[in-house]
C-alpha cells in the first residue's frame, strides 16, 4: 500500500458537523474534520508519491498542476468557510500523520482561537483600481504658436502631452488613496497587496489599488454601495468576493518537521 500524508486545507471552528459529502479533496478523497477543544482541522489524505517533500519539489514547476491543486483547495476552504469562522492553510501543507494535526491544534489552540475570533461573522472582499488612459490636451501656456518652428512646436506639444499624462498619473493616484481610506473605515480590517504586474493581471492598465478588506457581514451592503460611489472616470474599479479571509489570518504554524513541507 502506498504511503499517504495528511494534506491541510483549513482551520476553523468547529459546527460539530461535517462538510457535504461532495467536497472532495485535492486528489478526489473525502475531507474530514480533526477536533479538539473548539477548533476543527480539514484535513484529507493524500500519496506521498505525489505529495512528499522531493516529488512536490517537481510538481510544483507543473503549473497545470498547481493549478488544479489551487481549485481543489479553494473549493475545500470556502466549503469550510461557508459553515464557520476560518483560517485558509497555505497552499499544499502537508503533514505526516493525523496525529501531527492533532498536535497542532493543542499546542497552537490559543493563538488559532484568538485567529479565528477576528474574523467570525466577517468575509474578505478584493478591490483593484487601474488608471484608465487619459489623453490630455495641451496646456494653454505650451501649445504652439504660429511663429514656432516645426522643432518648437513638437516640443511644446511633447511637454504639454507629458505633464497631462502626470497631472492624470496623480490625480488617479490621490483618488485610489481616497478609495482605500473610505473603504477602510467601513472594514474591521484592511491589508494592501502589492499591485501586480500587467502579465499577471491580465490587464494594459496600470493597478493602482490592490486592496483586500475584512468586512463584517452586517456591513456587507454598506460596503458594496461605498465601492459603487467611489467608481468616477478616471479610475476603474474591480470588485471581488466575498472570500474567505485569506489575508486576515496569517499563522505561523511551527517549524516545519522533516516529514511537513510547507510549498512557497
Amino acid at each position: 500500500m502506498a504511503e499517504t500524508g495528511t494534506y491541510l486545507y483549513a482551520i476553523a471552528q468547529d459546527v460539530g458537523h461535517p462538510l457535504p459529502e461532495e467536497v472532495a479533496g485535492v486528489t478526489g478523497a473525502p475531507v474530514r474534520a480533526i477536533t479538539h477543544e473548539g477548533l476543527a482541522a480539514y484535513v484529507s489524505p493524500v500519496p506521498l508519491e505525489e505529495f512528499g517533500e522531493e516529488p512536490l519539489r517537481r510538481f510544483l514547476e507543473d503549473l497545470d498542476w498547481v493549478g488544479g491543486t489551487a481549485r481543489a483547495h479553494d473549493r475545500v476552504v470556502e466549503a469550510v468557510a461557508k459553515e464557520a469562522p476560518t483560517a485558509p492553510v497555505r497552499l499544499v501543507t502537508v503533514y505526516s500523520s493525523e496525529d501531527q494535526v492533532r498536535d497542532l491544534l493543542r499546542r497552537r489552540h490559543d493563538d488559532l482561537a484568538e485567529v479565528l475570533d477576528h474574523v467570525t461573522g466577517c468575509r474578505e472582499w478584493g478591490v483593484k483600481a487601474y488608471a484608465k488612459p487619459s489623453e490630455e490636451a495641451p496646456r494653454a501656456e505650451e501649445a504652439p504658436e504660429e511663429t514656432d518652428s516645426p522643432g518648437t512646436a513638437y516640443l511644446k506639444r511633447r511637454r504639454a502631452s507629458l505633464r497631462g499624462r502626470e497631472d492624470a498619473w496623480r490625480l488617479a493616484a490621490r483618488r485610489a488613496e481616497d478609495i482605500h481610506t473610505t473603504l477602510a473605515s467601513i472594514s474591521v480590517a484592511c491589508h494592501r497587496h502589492r499591485p501586480q504586474d500587467p502579465r499577471l493581471s491580465g490587464r494594459e492598465e496600470t493597478m493602482l489599488l490592490n486592496g483586500a478588506y475584512l468586512v463584517a457581514e452586517d456591513r456587507r451592503e454598506e460596503f458594496v454601495a461605498a465601492v459603487d460611489a467611489l467608481r468616477g472616470e478616471e479610475i476603474e474599479i474591480q470588485l471581488t468576493g466575498p472570500w474567505a479571509p485569506y489575508s486576515f489570518t496569517s499563522v505561523d504554524l511551527g517549524p516545519t518537521r522533516a516529514e511537513t513541507l510547507d510549498a512557497p
